[in-house]
């Protein structure tokens, strides 16, 4: 058992891969030199040196496209967009080249390329830098999306994106670089299948990233009052594993979905169509959910905390829905 941060199972899970395959390289702002803006690659450069660890210009459109290319020359990149908001600067990139190209070209070409960025609120960096955007990227065909909440995950899931012929994006909630966990080396990790961290009877707390620790508080105070509530990490917001959503609620009849994201048009939303779909004569009270408010994310800190998810709002999400 080794006792590792996410932020060092990250910076270990891109050394082991860059190790296992000279194709393997990182660019993105701040990654060399600078040792990444959350650190994740502190040393990566002394020890690969800067033709596999690439410090890019300030241009995410440019150095997402040159991403783009090598990936179509043979070469897996790793691209760091430092945080989802400026993921937006390189999104025709993203959305009408790396997603489409392996339809548009018959199947000739893939993209097996990886994109890195850091997701979420709670640092009070204010409106600009606090987006939580990966709902709005799991609409997007042709890619597929990545939320680890755990170590384990954030250790385990890169070497299998590297593996996906398509771009594969990674959702890293910045709350969580300092947390830490004992994970048991070497770890395998599913991309495919969300999962149940708690299981229960009485209703099912659906979330993924930043909202798990949350969301296990949570589901610690509606056990003392009574209420078991089930766990479902999605993990992958793209393709959703739909299955796990369904069984969980039809054994629960309960659901909450919680969701860092805007409650218009997220995806919180989407997963609750699913469940009316797909379990609808199952449930035995309106599916509910918890995102952020409908603001742009304030830069005071407790205005910020309101604004957010908090386990407050889940707990009282989940009685309503048990009718308490």
């Amino acid at each position: 058992m080794t006792e590792i941060s996410y932020r060092d199972a990250m910076g270990a899970a891109i050394r082991e891969a860059m190790i296992a395959d000279p194709r393997v390289f990182l660019m993105g702002e701040d990654v060399g030199h600078y040792g990444g803006c959350y650190a994740v690659s502190k040393g990566l450069l002394e020890e690969f040196g800067p033709e596999r660890i690439r410090d890019t210009p300030l241009s995410e459109s440019a150095f997402t496209g040159a991403g783009i290319g090598a990936a179509l020359g043979g070469m897996r990149p790793i691209v760091e967009l430092m945080t989802c908001n400026f993921s937006l600067l390189a999104l025709d990139q993203i959305m009408n080249n790396a997603a489409t190209l392996r339809h548009m070209s018959g199947g000739q070409f893939n993209v097996p390329l990886v994109i890195r960025m850091a997701t979420g609120g709670g640092r009070q960096l204010a409106a600009q830098h606090s987006h939580s955007l990966e709902g709005w990227y799991a609409h997007i065909p042709g890619i597929r999306v990545l939320a680890p909440a755990t170590v384990e995950d954030a250790r385990g899931m890169l070497g299998k994106a590297l593996d996906d012929p398509d771009p594969v994006l990674i959702f890293e909630n910045a709350l969580l670089y300092n947390q830490t966990a004992e994970i048991v080396e070497p770890v395998s990790v599913d991309i495919d299948h969300a999962a149940v961290r708690r299981e229960a009877n009485h209703v099912s707390l659906i979330t993924y990233g930043g909202s798990l620790g949350k969301t296990m508080e949570a589901a610690g105070k509606l056990e003392k009052d009574g209420i078991e509530a089930e766990v479902i990490d999605l993990r992958v917001l793209r393709p959703l594993d739909e299955a796990t959503i369904l069984k969980s609620v039809a054994k629960t009849r309960r659901a909450v979905v919680i969701d860092e994201g805007w409650r218009s048009g997220g995806i919180a939303g989407e997963i609750i169509a699913r469940i009316v779909e797909g379990a609808f004569w199952e449930l035995d009270a309106p599916p509910a959910r918890v995102c952020s408010a409908e603001v742009p994310i304030p830069y005071a800190r407790h205005l910020e905390l309101a604004a957010l998810p908090s386990i407050e709002r889940i707990v009282s999400a989940a009685r309503a829905v048990m009718g308490r």
